[in-house]
């Protein structure tokens, strides 16, 4: 699962892929998108979790797997948990992948993809950080973990890999 990041400034010079939602949010796709999509839905059961909204999400989700299988959800911040960093004094969203194991889903076969730490603090064993795309027209990270999703793919237990250093892996 891959959260795409949708809600950034416009780069000098590039046009939005998208603009969706009520306030005109601009999306840029992530540079591989498609071929990210192609190879790892062969190996993987892909789905989205955002802690952007749901008028956010679902109409970019839907722009974005035009072409391909839909996700097997799609969930926005309305399923995320809420915490409060008294450092910061600023609220953020965790993604708990236990909401997803209710679901039926198993632990040991889940992955999570996401830029951001803070995001995903409970999944610890579970999680691939990916770096944070702002628009660089050049960037590959996604044909990386294509890759990296790949030749773990047969693994019976993702908890017991070690993933930090993944690129270097390859």
């Amino acid at each position: 699962m891959h959260t795409v990041e949708i809600d950034k400034p416009q780069p000098v010079g590039i046009t939005p892929d998208y603009v969706v939602g009520s306030c005109r949010h601009q999306v840029y796709r992530r540079p591989f998108l498609d071929q990210f999509l192609t190879i790892v839905g062969q190996y993987y059961d892909l789905a989205v979790w955002s802690s952007a909204g749901s008028l956010y999400v679902e109409p970019t989700v839907e722009l974005i797997f035009a072409d391909f299988p839909a996700p097997l959800f799609v969930w926005s911040s309305d399923r995320c948990t809420r915490r409060f960093d008294h450092e910061s004094h600023q609220e953020y969203f965790i993604k708990d992948l236990k909401k997803v194991r209710k679901k039926g889903f198993n632990p040991e076969r889940m992955l999570i993809v996401d830029d951001t730490p803070q995001k995903s603090e409970r999944n610890f064993g579970s999680v691939v950080y990916i770096s944070e795309f702002n628009g660089e027209v050049d960037d590959c990270e996604l044909l990386y973990l294509a890759q990296y999703l790949v030749s773990i793919a047969n693994h019976a237990n993702f908890r017991n890999l070690e993933k930090r250093g993944w690129r270097q892996k390859l």
